[in-house]
């Protein structure tokens, strides 16, 4: 089998960097990199018989590749702090590593809000190339939703990586005022504008596709209120575009 190095990313995870370290305990090496907690983190992961560096917040991209170069094996699993890594996807890295055939792995990520696993929506089965070979891939910066770029088509596992992404609806909605910007910035950056057929067009979009092709609906009251505030995302998104447009 592969050595596999299990990387982590931190900065106040306090609450959850416990059961994170726990859940990647099948790796043979565990790696946090904090940019500067002062919850206790450190402290915390240290205990758990992490390895611990602290480093200054570059960003995301860079981040996740520092913490990638200071792995003892060529195999990373990437996680947050706020994900977990299921005992049936564990076994499955574990076989997988036997005798890899891609040099990364795409597995679906599952997210627990308002009381439930929710499997409806954009937010399911939501792919997340987190176990790669660092010598054929590495994070592509960007100011949000930063991903693994590796050589080749990767491979996709079927086991489940649970997210606890939100406390409760102000979290989600302090969550998405944060990502907007950075996603509008980036698109900027990009040479994209937006116009008022963005706007009008794009949010009901959403919400069509959340709600009713991606059936929102079948998951109740917690199934609306996820496709609207996925609306609510793709609209600040588009008008924090528009709005750069103009500076």
């Amino acid at each position: 089998m592969q050595g596999l190095t299990a990387i982590i990313i931190t900065l106040n995870e306090a609450a959850h960097i416990e059961a994170c370290l726990d859940a990647v305990a099948f790796a043979d090496e565990r790696i946090v990199v904090d940019s500067g907690s002062t919850d206790g983190t450190p402290e915390l992961a240290r205990a758990k018989g992490a390895r611990v560096e602290m480093r200054e917040w570059p960003g995301y991209a860079a981040q996740k590749n520092a913490a990638t170069e200071l792995a003892s094996h060529d195999w990373i699993l990437s996680v947050d702090a706020d994900e977990r890594v299921t005992p049936a996807l564990a076994a499955e890295i574990r076989d997988t590593l036997q005798s890899p055939t891609h040099a990364g792995y795409r597995v679906p990520r599952v997210t627990f809000h308002l009381g439930r696993w929710i499997r409806t929506t954009d937010w399911y089965p939501d792919y997340q190339l987190r176990l790669y070979d660092r010598r054929r891939g590495r994070w592509t910066p960007r100011r949000v939703h930063e991903s693994v770029t590796v050589d080749g088509a990767p491979g996709r596992l079927g086991g489940e990586l649970q997210h606890y992404a939100y406390r409760d609806i102000a979290h989600h909605v302090d969550t998405i005022n944060k990502y907007t910007t950075l996603a509008a910035e980036q698109m900027h950056a990009d040479g994209r504008r937006a116009g008022v057929g963005d706007l009008l067009l794009h949010p009901p979009a959403a919400f069509a596709r959340n709600y009713l092709l991606r059936r929102g609906i079948a998951d109740g009251v917690p199934g609306f209120i996820i496709s609207a505030m996925n609306t609510h995302y793709v609209f600040l998104k588009f008008a924090k575009l528009w709005a750069l447009g103009r500076e």
